[in-house]
């Protein structure tokens, strides 16, 4: 027997709200600020490795600490700026990646006693249209669309995309 109602959890309608509020406040703080790079400059702008991020990091530390070694080409303050909102960026992503990983298995759990839920619905009217009764032939046929190698039977696989 298959395990049903693993997403006993529900979001309210407040939180549903609250969630898309905090959304848009993301999205319209960002949305002045941020660039839209195609996927050519993602590529040539996206090259700073781990290596090189080691490398920007000793240079700062030789400018914060030994200033004289700092060279004077280099607009330290913009530096210091750019360094802190990467770093800003890179926590925030890091956050934005758990979210999402909740988020989607929430989706997944609740995916899954919705496809449980459906498969019962449709045994159960195969049944009623064996008993010839009204509407569940046609219920049935429309719906043994979605197993097409199981001549209308149930399939007991699931997609979670």
């Amino acid at each position: 027997m298959a395990i049903n109602n693993l997403g006993v959890n529900h979001l309210t309608p407040q939180q549903k709200t609250d969630i898309d509020n905090a959304l848009s406040v993301i999205e319209n703080s960002l949305m002045g600020i941020t660039q839209n790079l195609s996927a050519e400059e993602r590529q040539k702008y996206g090259s700073v490795n781990e290596t090189n991020k080691l490398f920007v990091n000793k240079c700062r530390e030789y400018q914060q600490t030994q200033t004289g070694l700092a060279s004077p080409d280099v607009d330290w303050v913009e530096f210091e700026a750019d360094f802190q909102d990467r770093t800003f960026a890179d926590t925030r992503l890091d956050r934005l990646a758990t979210l999402t990983r909740m988020l989607s298995d929430f989706k997944i759990v609740h995916d899954y006693d919705n496809y449980q839920d459906a498969l019962i619905d449709y045994d159960y009217s195969k049944y009623k249209a064996g008993t010839k009764t009204p509407g569940f032939t046609e219920k049935v046929d429309e719906l043994k669309q979605f197993f097409p190698n199981t001549a209308g039977g149930s399939a007991k696989t699931v997609d979670n995309s």
